[in-house]
């Protein structure tokens, strides 16, 4: 596919108008459907009853959506009536938009109508509104490509599952074929630090490479009144938790890495000096080269810092995701579109953060741009972070994404 022509016009005055018609008739109805998938959230790879949703909406559409061998995850075609009488096979541009279905194991907090209702899961990641606005993206792009003047090409929905269980949902995707012949993919998370009405872009790396780590340690126990006599593994971990993430870092060479323990676990006696150990947590980088060394460092610091203990240790070091890296011609697109259609006021340059995401798997083979979607309400003096228990939207966030989706997608297959 070639590069899309960021200083023309693609988006017409006509376009504009379906896209008002259609939220002014459809955006109560896609509020209220965001509203029970946040109150019934599903975790990673159980997102059955979210499927069923997004599958049947987008029937009554007239649409022919598929769901992935897993049972859970949407893969959704929706081609122009002047590609080839609207055959689906035809070889035409292909974009894709991206979304998430999956909740996170936490309880909600909030006092919402629409919380939780399901004890240990909450969408306080903001994927059910990714869901509600890829979807409203596609129920208006299947106007907008029947419409007199729209351009020949194809926009792929996808509801990717298990977005937050690494290496994620993405992988199964990619594995059955659905980014075959897509030229662009583009995709929104939300943010709650920016204000609703606001995007926030970058032309390169926008997010971290993020893995699992599990490091098992074991010695022959004993007791606690004679620790001489054995090896201390309560002290080894300890000593493992400080400085292994340190020396880590130093031999990374001053390259960004994080590498955060959140759970250690030794022991059940107070009088008796354990054998087994884990300590269990991520690995963070920003940079590539770092992330695809990582087992090594590890593995290099764990020598030095348990090793003269005399303690046997074990890495199970679990690939997560690398670094999603915006493509620099797909990024400039958007920020064009966004631009065009909220003014030069709403695009901000969004820093490269340590959270990682699915999204990388699809820009290390196809180009495209994933941004962060302003969901703070300007009104409000609080700014909670993703994965807070009260974690909530400014729901006016779910048209400026459906219009941003919609807008971006048109646009795309109108440049090539």
């Amino acid at each position: 596919m070639n590069q899309p022509d960021v200083s023309a016009p693609h988006f017409t005055d006509a376009d504009r108008e379906r896209v008002d018609a259609f939220l002014e008739g459809h955006l109560d109805e896609l509020i209220a459907f965001r509203r029970r998938v946040h109150a019934h959230p599903e975790p990673s790879g159980q997102e059955f009853a979210t499927t069923e949703a997004v599958a049947s909406r987008l029937q009554v559409a007239g649409l022919n959506p598929q769901v992935l061998s897993s049972g859970t995850g949407v893969i959704c075609d929706i081609v122009s009536a002047t590609s080839a009488d609207g055959d689906a096979t035809a070889s035409v541009p292909t974009i894709a938009l991206r979304a998430d279905l999956d909740a996170l194991a936490m309880d909600d907090e909030s006092t919402t109508p629409y919380r939780s209702t399901v004890p240990g899961v909450a969408h306080a990641c903001g994927h059910d509104a990714h869901t509600t606005i890829v979807l409203g993206a596609g129920l208006l792009l299947t106007r907008l490509l029947a419409a007199e003047g729209a351009p020949a090409g194809r926009v792929r929905l996808i509801f990717e599952p298990a977005e937050e269980a690494l290496p994620g949902g993405a992988i199964e995707v990619i594995e059955e074929g659905n980014l075959k012949d897509v030229g662009a993919i583009y995709g929104l998370h939300c943010d709650p630090k920016i204000n609703v009405g606001t995007l926030g872009l970058n032309p390169g790396p926008i997010t971290s490479a993020a893995d699992l780590v599990e490091i098992e340690v074991g010695g022959p126990g004993g007791h606690t009144a004679r620790p001489e006599l054995t090896v201390d593994l309560v002290q080894v971990i300890a000593k493992a938790a400080q400085e292994v993430p340190k020396r880590v870092e130093e031999l990374a060479a001053g390259e960004p890495v994080k590498l955060v323990f959140g759970s250690l676990r030794s022991g059940d006696a107070a009088n008796v000096v354990p054998s087994y150990g884990r300590l269990f947590g991520t690995l963070r980088t920003q940079n590539h080269e770092v992330w695809e060394s990582a087992p090594e460092l590890i593995e290099q610091a764990l020598a030095e810092v348990v090793g003269p203990t005399g303690a046997q240790w074990r890495l199970t070091h679990t690939r997560g995701v690398p670094p999603v890296v915006n493509d620099p011609m797909a990024t400039e697109f958007l920020s064009q579109v966004v631009t065009d259609q909220f003014g030069a006021d709403s695009v901000l340059f969004s820093d490269q953060s340590w959270g990682g995401d699915t999204f990388a798997w699809y820009l290390e083979r196809v180009p495209g741009s994933y941004a962060r979607l302003g969901v703070h309400d300007p009104a409000s003096t609080e700014l909670l972070d993703l994965h807070a228990s009260t974690f909530d939207i400014d729901e006016r966030a779910i048209a400026v994404g459906i219009r941003t989706l919609s807008a971006v997608a048109l646009s795309w297959l109108r440049s090539q």
